[in-house]
């Protein structure tokens, strides 16, 4: 796993989304098509910006999947990631060859085992992830299930998560945040070619400091990254605030002014 620092949160959001776009084009030159997974959330929005504008990239060409969706949460509600995906990238490129988007409304059994069959089909080449204030990957709150081979798996969402999400203003108080959600597995996101993994701003510095730190468990999910060997964290300064000096010295700093 590399990990690069930028230096403010636009620049780290930039840089992932123009690695992504690259990787992307080169696996259609390769392949003929590209299948890739998009997170959602505030650690997403420069990201997903320079996706969408970049050029050259045959969205006809490119499947989508995506990491996770509430359970029963309306696509009209504010904190809806297919609302989210469908506003800032869906809505903003071309049609790509398909779009799956995960039916939190649909019978959460059947939605996973629909996904699950089409993913099977469409190895991943580009996931875009980020990760948790709990140190979650996708909503695989610990103690996150490391071992299921299920594609995508019901959830439940722990106090932290949906502090989280409240914090980030989806929603208005956490009673108010889904008790469950229909999340792709850790294995699965894991079978991804190449992973980039966006953390900006001082709240994401503890799980930071823990998925660089710890030793892998499931108590902290996204150190199950340690493993992956095209994984790439981009980083801020207010990101790594938490880190220990030996951790910062294999960081590769990249000024971006």
């Amino acid at each position: 796993m590399n990990t690069c620092i930028y230096n403010s949160s636009p620049s780290l959001g930039k840089a992932a989304g123009k690695t992504a776009a690259q990787l992307i084009r080169n696996a259609i030159l390769t392949n003929g098509s590209a299948n890739i997974i998009l997170a959602t959330g505030t650690s997403q929005f420069e990201t997903l910006k320079e996706l969408v504008a970049a050029k050259d990239i045959n969205w006809n060409r490119v499947v989508m999947f995506h990491l996770d969706e509430y359970i029963s949460l309306p696509i009209t509600h504010p904190a809806s990631f297919r609302k989210y995906l469908q506003e800032r990238f869906l809505s903003q490129v071309p049609q790509l060859k398909d779009a799956w988007l995960i039916n939190g409304e649909a019978d959460a059994l059947q939605e996973c085992k629909r996904l699950g069959g089409l993913i099977q089909k469409n190895p991943i080449d580009v996931a875009l992830i980020g990760i948790g204030e709990n140190g979650h990957i996708a909503f695989n709150d610990p103690p996150a299930d490391f071992e299921t081979e299920q594609p995508y798996i019901i959830v439940e969402l722990d106090e932290a998560c949906k502090k989280q999400q409240m914090g980030e203003g989806w929603f208005q108080s956490v009673n108010e945040v889904p008790q469950r959600a229909i999340s792709m597995s850790v294995k699965q996101i894991l079978k991804s070619k190449h992973i980039i993994c966006s953390l900006p701003g001082d709240r994401k510095a503890n799980a930071l400091k823990n998925t660089l730190e710890k030793e892998i468990s499931n108590l902290y999910p996204s150190t199950i990254l340690q493993m992956h060997n095209n994984c790439t964290l981009y980083i801020d300064e207010d990101a790594a605030t938490a880190l220990n000096s030996a951790t910062k010295e294999k960081v590769t700093w990249i000024n971006n002014n």
